[in-house]
C-alpha cells in the first residue's frame, strides 16, 4: 500500500516541507513517484523515516544521517561502518541521558526545598538571592 506525504506527515506529526526537505538532502532516496510524480511512501519508508526522527530528536546531525543513508546505499560491505556509527550515537545518547538523570535530580531537590517551605517543615531555603 502507498501513501502520500500528507498522509505521512500526518501520521508522523511532520510537516510535509520537513519531509520533502530530508529527500532533497539525500535522507530518502529510495521514496518512489508515482506516474504523476508525487511521492509514494510504503510501510518501509515510513520506518526509515520515524528512524530518522529518532536520530534528529537524539542530536545526530542531517549531515550525520546523510552520511548513514550513503552507507547504506552501498551495501552489505559497510555493515561494520554503519554499525560503529550507531554504536557511537548510543553512547552519546546515554551520556546524556546520564547528564539530564543529574540535572533531574537537582530539580527534584528543589522541588523538595519548595514543599518543604510550603508545608512548613523549613524557610525559603529556594532563594538563593534571600539574605538569611
Amino acid at each position: 500500500m502507498g501513501y502520500t506525504i500528507k498522509q505521512v506527515a500526518a501520521m508522523l506529526n511532520f510537516t510535509a516541507y520537513t519531509l520533502r526537505y530530508y529527500e532533497k538532502v539525500g535522507l530518502l532516496p529510495f521514496v518512489e513517484r508515482d506516474k504523476n510524480g508525487n511521492r509514494v511512501f510504503n510501510n518501509n519508508d515510513i520506518e526509515w523515516v520515524m528512524l530518522i526522527r529518532c536520530l534528529r530528536d537524539t542530536g545526530m546531525s542531517v549531515g550525520e544521517i546523510k552520511c548513514y543513508v550513503d552507507l547504506c546505499l552501498e551495501g552489505d560491505k559497510t555493515i561494520g561502518t554503519r554499525m560503529q556509527m550507531i554504536l557511537q550515537h548510543k553512547a552519546a545518547v546515554e551520556q546524556k541521558i546520564e547528564q539530564m538523570n543529574g540535572c533531574l535530580a537537582k530539580i527534584n531537590k528543589k522541588l523538595g526545598c519548595y514543599e518543604d517551605f510550603v508545608t512548613g517543615k523549613s524557610t525559603d531555603c529556594c532563594n538563593p538571592f534571600k539574605k538569611g
